[in-house]
């Protein structure tokens, strides 16, 4: 199982999927095209593909010109049957490489928010296990409209989209599952002065959110983590060099 990880910036651990994908025996190349432009080179040297948060935004081509790139890669991805896991800015990148919207400055979620299952949601296998509703943590403002033809997962009080499943396997999470109790630890003193700036008291209230929600919302990431994992399918690569022969 060859999965290929694009980072958008430093400090953005894998948390949960990263254990997964441990438990799955899953060969990782890591890509960080903020500092050196480079992408993966198709989509048949890996047999999945992941795409984790950012400082940026989806449309800042200027200052990262190689975003659009990355928002083809992965519909090619998806359009090829194989799976991609879009979190924050990675599913913003995903609807916008599908034909979305993306809306910049929207709405600022921040900390450990509840998120509901749509019905569609409920019995698709990346949400399977949870409760109808649900905790994880969110840092986002921007937002992106669902694509055509695209099934939203799960919704939010503030902001609609929050995960949507586009072709067989193409995953775009807003929040993020990936941020465990630890990674949220890290967080706290690697980006400070950002978290003071959007909630200027929330440092404060940390120890308490953290002993509210930190636990289930671990337990949240781990099982979607587990879940798409399962849906890698290592022999696509394979399918399609024979349906194109």
């Amino acid at each position: 199982m060859r999965v290929a990880i694009v980072e958008n910036m430093k400090n953005t651990p894998l948390g949960p999927l990263g254990l997964a994908l441990a438990e799955a025996g899953a060969e990782i190349t890591y890509f960080r095209p903020y500092i050196d432009q480079k992408l993966p080179a198709g989509i048949f040297d890996h047999d999945a593909l992941v795409v984790l948060g950012g400082e940026q935004n989806a449309l800042d081509d200027a200052k990262h010109p190689y975003l659009p790139a990355l928002a083809r890669l992965m519909q090619r991805f998806s359009e090829s049957g194989k799976a991609v896991l879009g979190i924050c800015l990675g599913a913003q990148l995903l609807a916008r490489g599908h034909g979305a919207e993306n809306r910049l400055n929207f709405q600022l979620e921040f900390g450990w928010q509840p998120i509901e299952q749509t019905e569609d949601g409920k019995s698709d296998p990346l949400l399977a296990g949870l409760d109808a509703t649900f905790t994880t943590f969110e840092w986002h403002s921007d937002t992106f409209t669902l694509p055509a033809g695209a099934t939203r997962l799960a919704t939010g009080t503030l902001v609609e989209n929050q995960a949507f499943r586009v072709g067989r396997a193409a995953y775009g999470t807003q929040f993020h599952f990936e941020a465990s109790s630890g990674v949220v630890a890290d967080w706290t003193v690697d980006f400070e002065a950002s978290i003071r700036r959007m909630e200027p008291d929330w440092l404060e209230r940390y120890p308490a959110l953290a002993a509210e929600h930190a636990e289930k919302a671990d337990v949240t990431g781990l099982t979607i983590a587990r879940n798409w994992v399962r849906l890698i399918d290592v022999a696509t690569a394979d399918k399609q060099l024979v349906a194109s022969a």
